[in-house]
């Protein structure tokens, strides 16, 4: 009896210790899927994808890699404190007409789970994009995306050549 519960107690300590972080234990994401909406072809459009830190130790994004050599990325390298929070930036080159539907996928250290976030819109060709453009009265030739944190707030800012948009985000 007692091997059986030593064995048994053995067990669960060896489960608790080999027991594998996974991304959601440290990384909450604003959104995981960012759609550009309607792009004008060759007119690269930029998402910012906002990740806080909700676990108890400093977060380190390892990687941030796109699963297509259709975007490019960049992201938070320096530690990201518990509760703070930093950004992923994916640029889609918008030369190829039709759907967007791609994937990046995120590495986080000490965390052997990968987290995806994707990408989605539709890339228009200029004259059809000048016409949906006209219908919708908006024009948005280039996109800034800006993410302030202000401690307790989140704050995206979304700039086109003629319309501001100011969207505020509770934490957590």
């Amino acid at each position: 009896m007692k091997k059986l519960l030593f064995s048994l107690m053995a067990f669960t300590f060896a489960t608790a210790i080999f027991a594998q972080k996974k991304a959601a234990d440290v990384a909450k994401f604003s959104t995981e899927t960012f759609d550009y909406g309607k792009v004008k072809q060759n007119v690269p459009p930029t998402a910012t994808f906002v990740v806080t830190n909700i676990g108890t130790e400093p977060l380190i994004i390892e990687q941030a890699n796109p699963t297509c050599g259709c975007t490019v990325s960049d992201y938070t390298k320096a530690p990201i404190a518990p509760g703070k929070t930093g950004y992923i930036k994916a640029t889609y080159n918008a030369a190829v007409l039709g759907g967007i539907h791609k994937t990046l996928t995120v590495k986080f250290a000490g965390v052997d789970e990968i987290k995806q976030i994707n990408l989605a819109g539709e890339v228009l060709e200029p004259a059809a994009y000048d016409t949906w453009a006209a219908t919708n009265k908006t024009t948005t030739d280039k996109t800034t995306v800006k993410v302030k944190d202000d401690g307790n707030k989140v704050k995206t800012e979304t700039k086109t050549d003629a319309v501001t948009t100011k969207v505020k985000t509770k934490k957590g």
